[in-house]
């Protein structure tokens, strides 16, 4: 059987590969890895050299080498942290002919630990390499994050953001060239990082001071839904008001991970709420209005929520690019519910749906659709809230519109999209 060794090379310096890694090389037919990755080791004169990063070129070169026994793929970092490593295995577990073993390296937040003599048991661990990251959210979980980032000016920007959303004071350390000899190590606030300059071979440790969901300039530091009113920019454009957001937002199920549609967002204010709990997704709030897709990008702002993407358009057509939704709240239809939903079934046969109905026509259809055979867990129940107000000395209950919220799961089978 062949073998194949997936080794971790650790920040970048060969002396701080393991010895079970370097025996591992030292009797390996062929040795793949990206250029940085493989700068500085001994590979043997006899031994192929392949510099690839790519999982579906190794696989090809390991396909293309007929006559290797031993192959050794070396990564930078730990095999287990933001490592393509596990893409590799998946690539070559389908070949019953290969043995796959994996040899972990030092990682980059283990090495940085090491360097600020202090333990990493405590920090969490998120990516900027070449995928979105909303520091804002991770901000507001408070606590130390470990990121690892690429591009000099990735710590400048993430910084800025930190700052432009109240958390300038956060203790911000970037780390360059680890384990290099030129290594530098830069520790300052937030706000000093913020408009500097580092080396595009770079990761962070963010300490955030204070506690969870409590930045400077919250509007909302709680993790609870029902926000008031008269927090949010406000317009002439419709708004879901705050009772029925709050149950909307329970019937909607949502998760921290979730990627949510908000249909005829109006002002943004599902959308927000939204976008709170779903912290870690993404919440697409899609409005025909001009004037209301501009309210929704100043709450998002005032709201510190990068993860809102508010989209200009009609619905259903504006539905057709967006990702796949788990979770959809149709706050305007315009007439089009059915396509409406039809969307949504198509992208995600499993989507949860809520639909607020304030006219009895509406209900109706709602009810109708929800309630068929395509969906499960149908639920219709009616909000009625009453306010004080004040008169004189005293207060009086006014009723507010009494709204239905029609709601249910698509009951597509295990297959589906989500």
């Amino acid at each position: 059987m062949r073998k194949v060794t997936i080794i971790g090379a650790g920040p970048g310096n060969p002396d701080l590969l393991s010895r079970a890694a370097l025996d591992a090389i030292d009797i390996a037919d062929v040795v793949i890895g990206a250029h940085r990755a493989l700068a500085g080791i001994d590979v043997p004169p006899d031994v192929v050299r392949c510099e690839l990063v790519k999982t579906a070129d190794i696989v090809a070169a390991l396909t293309d080498a007929a006559s290797w026994q031993r192959a050794v793929v070396v990564m930078t970092g730990d095999v287990g942290l933001f490592s393509g490593a596990r893409r590799l295995v998946e690539a070559l577990s389908g070949d019953a002919r290969v043995d796959v073993r994996i040899i972990p390296g030092i990682s980059s937040a283990s090495y940085l630990a090491a360097r600020l003599a202090r333990p990493w048991q405590d920090w969490r661990f998120a990516s900027a390499h070449g995928v979105a990251c909303d520091i804002v959210a991770e901000a507001e979980r408070a606590g130390e994050l470990f990121l690892v980032t690429s591009g000099g000016e990735d710590p400048s920007r993430l910084s800025g953001e930190l700052v432009q959303a109240g958390f300038g004071d956060a203790r911000v350390t970037v780390a360059e060239r680890l384990s290099y000899p030129d290594e530098r190590i830069t520790c300052a606030t937030a706000s000093e990082i913020a408009g500097q300059t580092f080396d595009d071979l770079n990761v962070m440790l963010i300490e955030f001071t204070g506690g969870a969901g409590s930045p400077a300039n919250s509007r909302w530091p709680y993790a609870s839904s029902g926000i008031p009113d008269e927090l949010f920019i406000r317009g002439d454009v419709p708004m879901t008001k705050q009772e029925v957001r709050a149950v909307a937002l329970a019937k909607l199920r949502l998760a921290a991970t979730d990627t949510v549609w908000d249909v005829g967002a109006g002002t943004g204010s599902v959308s927000i709420e939204a976008a709170l709990v779903a912290r870690a997704g993404s919440v697409w709030a899609v409005e025909r209005n001009a004037t209301g897709v501009r309210l929704i990008r100043e709450n998002a702002d005032a709201f510190g929520c990068g993860n809102v993407h508010a989209v200009p358009g009609v619905a259903p057509e504006a539905l057709a690019k967006l990702p796949v939704p788990d979770a959809v709240f149709v706050g305007g239809s315009a007439g089009e519910l059915p396509s409406i939903v039809e969307a949504a079934l198509e992208k995600n046969s499993q989507v949860r749906l809520c639909v607020p109905c304030v006219t009895v026509e509406t209900l109706t259809e709602a009810c109708a659709l929800l309630s068929g055979s395509r969906f499960k867990g149908f639920e219709a129940c009616q909000v009625s809230a009453a306010r004080a107000e004040a008169v004189g000395s005293h207060h009086l209950m006014k009723a507010q519109n009494p709204v239905f919220l029609v709601s249910a799961r698509g009951a597509g089978g295990e297959g589906g999209a989500r």
